[in-house]
């Protein structure tokens, strides 16, 4: 399984020194008890390192400084206890490089009427606080979180849950490398893109290679590592046979996992974390990669086919998101138009995503109609129901695109017994007419990134941080 680094944030805290340093005694001690807390509950992701309280432009700018050389720490939280002159953040704010989120909070949940006086006044400012940091980071067109609520709030935690995942993998996105079998499907238009731009944008590493690259690298691997594998599938999976021997079925599901061990051996050795492959590119090769491009999705690797490596990355940048949960490549294929049961039905030739699986994940190995190469195995299942998000990226030749909509997901009820692949059904919030529309008028490719785990509110905060256009389709 594919790990992510051990991330931490820093918790810093604004202030000022006209209060005394009594005050700054109780506004640190106050921050510790918040963060230890946060720590304790375990509802999030990612612990808490108290770092400052902050009261002078040079310290503010010292600490952003550090954030951006610590590769561990993935991003900041600030709080404003008290007042904090905002011009004491301009420098450290411009220079910060990693994901801000501004907790618009108070230690205690209520005033206390009976005991309030000018000093508390003075310390629990944060109401007042909370507007002179915002107008600064509006000013600065900083795009940073704001969560607003008493700290103890698990609506509160919640969001600083899902805000931290999303940091995290913006984080990782500069790390993510894209190893690319074969080129695009040739003649089509949407998997292509400007690849420069997506490096400097969001830090991606796409590379080419030939297949022939890939069928080297199956040479190399040995009839233990197959069998052992093989095994390791017949404890898995329910294996289907079908109409076919079992000799030819063994040989067959064989020759997928001999394509899974190269391209893991392959990708590991790279650093790559996704890759695409083409049915058009298979030289040398006697299937289509197909349960062995989903056991390695399975893993927390991105893929798209036909060589579409924007979401490829797109696919490994939401699993690191959503920790690989019912997280993966989909494509739209077909509609089911019955008045008031519009669907689409979500597959694509082979490879589709066993972490949407509902139901018993089976292997079985049937023709394909494409690419003109041997019966691949696959891995066939249902998918899920659920609320979804389908997400694509789209390059319009002078900026990318995130193009998406809210989803209704459904696991499949009718039996498919001529269609041997994975299925995953879903419906448009928007409504199918308007969605489907709405969609093909943006520019929506066909290639997309399905979540069942994932929130619309997550994917705003990766925009805002990535800096790039987010086209909700409501």
């Amino acid at each position: 399984m594919l790990k992510t680094g051990k991330y931490e944030f820093w918790f810093v805290v604004g202030s000022q020194h006209l209060y005394g340093k009594e005050a700054l005694d109780a506004v640190k001690d106050n921050a510790i008890k918040i963060i230890d807390e946060l720590n304790q509950r375990g509802n999030l992701p990612y612990p808490i390192v108290f770092k400052t309280v902050a009261t002078t432009a040079d310290s503010i700018t010292q600490v952003m400084k550090e954030v951006n050389y610590n590769d561990d720490v993935a991003g900041v939280l600030t709080w404003m206890h008290t007042f904090s002159p905002a011009k004491n953040w301009i420098r450290g704010t411009k220079l910060l490089q990693k994901p801000l989120l501004h907790l618009a909070t108070q230690f205690l949940d209520h005033i206390p009427w009976k005991t309030i006086d000018m000093d508390y006044m003075n310390l629990h400012q944060s109401a007042h606080g909370d507007r002179e940091y915002g107008f600064i980071n509006a000013r600065l067109k900083k795009s940073n979180k704001v969560v607003v609520g008493h700290w103890k709030d698990d609506r509160v935690q919640h969001q600083i849950a899902n805000w931290m995942d999303v940091a995290v993998a913006y984080n990782e996105s500069f790390h993510i490398k894209v190893a690319r079998f074969g080129d695009n499907m040739r003649h089509v238009a949407v998997t292509d893109g400007d690849k420069i731009e997506a490096q400097i944008q969001f830090g991606w590493t796409v590379d080419y290679y030939g297949i022939g690259d890939l069928v080297a690298e199956m040479k190399e691997v040995s009839e233990q590592e197959i069998e052992a594998t093989f095994a390791e599938c017949q404890e898995k999976y329910e294996f289907v046979v079908g109409d076919n021997s079992p000799e030819f079925f063994a040989a067959h599901v064989k020759e997928q996992i001999k394509i899974e061990i190269a391209l893991r051996k392959f990708l590991e050795r790279g650093g790559y974390t996704a890759f695409t492959t083409n049915f058009e590119d298979l030289w040398g090769m006697k299937q289509l990669p197909g349960m062995a491009v989903q056991r390695l999705n399975a893993e927390g690797y991105g893929f798209a086919g036909e060589g579409d490596w924007k979401t490829a990355a797109l696919n490994r940048l939401l699993k690191i998101m959503a920790h690989n949960q019912k997280t993966g490549f989909m494509e739209d294929y077909t509609y089911h138009l019955v008045q008031n049961q519009e669907e689409i039905l979500g597959a694509h030739m082979l490879e589709v995503d066993p972490t949407f699986a509902s139901t018993k994940i089976r292997v079985e190995v049937h023709p394909l109609g494409i690419g003109n190469r041997e019966d691949p195995a696959r891995l066939v299942f249902d998918g899920s129901d659920g609320d979804a998000i389908n997400v694509t990226m789209s390059d319009f030749g002078s900026h990318f695109e995130l193009i998406m909509y809210e989803v209704e997901g459904k696991k499949p009820v009718e039996a498919a017994p001529e269609l041997p692949v994975a299925r995953q059904i879903w419906t448009p919030k928007p409504g199918f007419y308007e969605g489907v529309r709405k969609w093909i008028e943006q520019g929506g490719g066909h290639h997309t990134v399905f979540s069942l785990a994932l929130t619309t509110e997550q994917i705003e905060d990766f925009a805002k941080m990535a800096d790039i256009k987010l086209v909700n389709i409501k």
